[in-house]
């Protein structure tokens, strides 16, 4: 309870964040169909969202050395409120596309303030428990953010990207107020993504499997779900059926990646993945609960997959390399999550809204052949890293998990 109480002014901040990006993406999607945007062009708007998020992850800790936390949680956040507010300006898809890259320059950036400054006030004896409540109230905002979309649809175009520009700058007040001292700003990690590469290339392919399967989903699901028949608000509910199976995943995915060959794990994890994207092809005519039980069995198969393979190249790396290791990790989440929306947008223009879960049933196949040619290359390592549920927020989050994994000795590819 102190923990939560210490860090509330942190976790409303990133409550509140969520609730306003989170919405914008289905908001736009639903709202750029209505006005006549193309599939592709909607689609384009997820993958600016994306383009602005990794360069958030970049720049923050940057702009973090030259003033502050606080205020560059301001800037950042002002960022986002503006792109999101823009929107009621003009109804064109690539003025949109400019502002979706500053909300995703933003939300990457916050989180980036947001866990640079956990991680300075935290100690080992309190870190599992905060790290539990930050990423409780983060899927929580995340799964609310999504059932909004349905009250948010029914509102004028103005009236819905101002309620979320109201919930943008309410992020600014319990984190610009609050009296916890800001910490030492934090060294920004190096961005090598040759490491990634060295240590497991197979986790490389991992995490961009993981992007396509969540960047496509989350961006262009509400054009699959108006697609197939869903309302506005079902395609809300849609949304969070993902993300709440998405979420019960983690134990079990946890338990097996810790006991079994964590490539034998994301192999039938990629498994099920390609079996849940076809009972959601055949099942897009099913009704509306038959297509939500399909959208949470996708989340329950296709979530874990970033986790599992953050876990596989934790172990090939030294205590010292992991808090680069899971930046570059990242940068190759960014790149795959950057080309999917707008791929798998024309994929449906051109064969229709099955295309969607076809696209990302084939990124698995392709994992999988991955990595049964990469257990011939080498053995099982000896010692595991412990697994962890790794949120895919920003640069700075590998600072956080580090501490959760048994100190290794450093292992070469």
């Amino acid at each position: 309870m102190r923990t939560l109480i210490s860090f509330a002014a942190l976790f409303m901040s990133v409550a509140l964040l969520q609730l306003s990006s989170g919405g914008v993406g289905p908001l736009d999607a639903l709202t750029g169909l209505a006005a006549g945007f193309s599939r592709q062009e909607v689609g384009l708007l997820g993958s600016a969202h994306f383009l602005g998020f990794f360069v958030g992850c970049w720049w923050a800790p940057r702009l973090m050395g030259h003033v502050g936390h606080s205020r560059a949680f301001a800037v950042l956040t002002a960022l986002g409120a503006i792109g999101m507010l823009g929107h009621t300006f003009s109804q064109h898809p690539y003025f949109w596309a400019v502002l979706r890259i500053a909300s995703g320059l933003c939300v990457a950036g916050c989180y980036t303030v947001i866990e640079a400054w956990l991680n300075a006030k935290i100690s080992n004896e309190t870190r599992g428990r905060t790290m539990g409540t930050y990423r409780s109230v983060d899927m929580g905002a995340s799964m609310v953010a999504q059932l909004m979309i349905g009250a948010l649809a029914d509102l004028e175009t103005y009236l819905a990207y101002n309620t979320l520009t109201l919930l943008a700058c309410a992020a600014l007040l319990p984190l610009t107020l609050t009296r916890l001292k800001q910490p030492e700003l934090p060294s920004a990690p190096r961005l090598r993504p040759s490491l990634a590469l060295n240590r497991s290339p197979l986790a490389a392919l991992g995490v961009v499997v993981a992007a396509l399967s969540a960047a496509s989903f989350r961006m262009v699901g509400p054009v699959y779900g108006q697609e197939v028949g869903l309302s506005a608000d079902q395609i809300g509910y849609f949304l969070a059926s993902f993300v709440a199976g998405g979420a019960f995943a983690q134990l079990p995915a946890g338990w097996l990646a810790d006991k079994y060959d964590r490539r034998w794990v994301m192999i039938w994890f990629s498994v099920a993945a390609i079996a849940s994207c076809s009972i959601t092809i055949m099942m897009s005519g099913g009704g509306t609960t038959a297509i939500m039980m399909t959208a949470a069995l996708f989340g329950l198969t296709a979530f874990p997959i970033f986790s599992i393979s953050a876990a596989h190249a934790n172990d090939f790396a030294s205590n010292e390399e992991r808090v680069e290791l899971s930046a570059a990790l990242m940068f190759f989440y960014a790149i795959g999550a950057i080309a999917a929306p707008y791929t798998t947008s024309a994929l449906i223009d051109i064969f229709g809204p099955s295309a969607l879960f076809v696209f990302i049933a084939m990124g698995h196949l392709v994992l999988i052949l991955f990595g049964l040619l990469r257990m011939r290359v080498r053995d099982t390592p000896a010692d595991k890293t412990n697994y962890v549920y790794a949120p895919r927020t920003s640069f700075q989050v590998g600072r956080l998990m580090a501490r959760f994994r048994d100190p290794k000795p450093g292992k070469s590819d």
